[in-house]
């Protein structure tokens, strides 16, 4: 009788660890929109270098 009724409380363990909440969900879109804000950032950094570098390249050449 222990093996059926700890089957179903370990079954029932299981699903109730797969259900996703709104506030989870909430959590992940959050992070991921950080994420992009920080990569877009990143990416204008990395351009402003490249202008840079540009730059004095032109400065030395002359």
């Amino acid at each position: 009788m222990k093996k059926p009724i700890f089957m179903l409380l370990a079954a029932g363990l299981f699903t109730f660890a797969s259900c996703e909440s709104t506030t989870e969900s909430r959590t992940e879109e959050q992070i991921d929109e950080a994420g992009d804000n920080i990569e877009e950032g990143a990416e204008e950094v990395g351009e402003d270098i490249e202008e840079g570098a540009e730059e004095v390249e032109d400065e030395i050449e002359r």
